[in-house]
């Protein structure tokens, strides 16, 4: 019994709980970016008159950086990574979403605003540098 206190008396094991749940939800996104591509990311961002070739950072953000986090190596670099594709997403794709209510009262954009917000906390709670994440 005492081990258990002792596991949920630390709260480093809660920040490092949420930032492998950060980590593998957004391995799932960038795993749909290498089995599907990413032409419809390139296609909205030559619409909005950007170079297509930014598409190719969700690799980074969905990808690269979630496996960074579940390492535990550049934690906040990282993290902040994801928190720009955060923003990049909620921008280029659900911008028109931001006052919409789902038919069961959640808002639309909770699961975009959670992952923004989780990348942000993660990024916040860790130490800079080598092995401190």
């Amino acid at each position: 019994m005492n081990a258990i206190n002792n596991l949920f008396n630390q709260p480093r094991f809660g920040v490092i709980l949420l930032r492998w749940t950060l980590a593998i939800l957004m391995i799932f996104h960038g795993w749909a970016k290498v089995t599907g591509g990413v032409g419809g990311i390139e296609g909205m961002l030559v619409g909005k008159g950007l170079p297509g070739f930014i598409a190719y950072g969700v690799y980074l953000g969905e990808l690269i950086a979630p496996l960074l986090l579940l390492v535990g190596v550049w934690v906040v670099p990282a993290a902040l990574v994801i928190a720009i594709n955060m923003v990049f997403a909620l921008v280029l794709v659900h911008s028109s979403h931001f006052m919409d209510i789902t038919n069961t009262g959640g808002w639309r954009l909770e699961l975009q605003a959670l992952f923004l917000m989780t990348a942000l906390v993660v990024a916040f709670t860790n130490k800079l540098g080598p092995n401190k994440g």
